[in-house]
């Protein structure tokens, strides 16, 4: 059974896209890592690299069912090898004329293998193809299978 809730996209740190400029991630830390990820079965060739970031609240969320995890991920000189998870989701952006519906991933870097650039609490860090006409603030529809991500107010 799937689970919908209203969420708003959020500025991030702009690591993982890149749009931060850090000598240590010469074009982001996504791009970076997809190599490792693809090594291990993972394609997300489709995908932007980078993350967009949404605000949950005034909900949490629980992590239950990756449809994909590595451990171990030595993607960098600069840092320790991390761990990642990947949860299957559909990101909805509410336009004029209906929804424009895109499936997705929760990008799931383990807190206790990740060394800096901790999320807030009630945020997810969401990869999906690249959606246009995106700006900070903007309401989107999150919907996840319970048994995946649940969500609870």
């Amino acid at each position: 059974m799937n689970s919908s809730i209203p969420v708003v996209l959020v500025q991030g740190y702009g690591i993982a896209s890149g749009n931060t400029q850090d000598p240590r991630f010469p074009g982001g830390t996504v791009s970076m890592q997809v190599p490792f990820f693809q090594l291990k079965g993972l394609d997300l060739s489709s995908y932007f690299f980078g993350t967009l970031n949404v605000d949950i609240s005034p909900y949490s969320f629980e992590l239950k069912d990756p449809i994909f995890s590595v451990s171990n991920i030595k993607w960098s000189e600069e840092l320790p090898a991390e761990n990642f998870s990947f949860f299957e989701c559909k990101i909805e952006k509410p336009s004029d004329i209906g929804r424009d519906v895109y499936s997705a991933l929760v990008y799931w870097p383990h807190p206790s293998t990740k060394p800096g650039f901790i999320q807030p609490e009630n945020n997810l860090e969401i990869l999906s193809p690249f959606i246009p006409d995106l700006n900070y603030g903007d309401p989107l529809i999150l919907t996840a299978e319970k048994n995946n991500i649940f969500f609870r107010k």
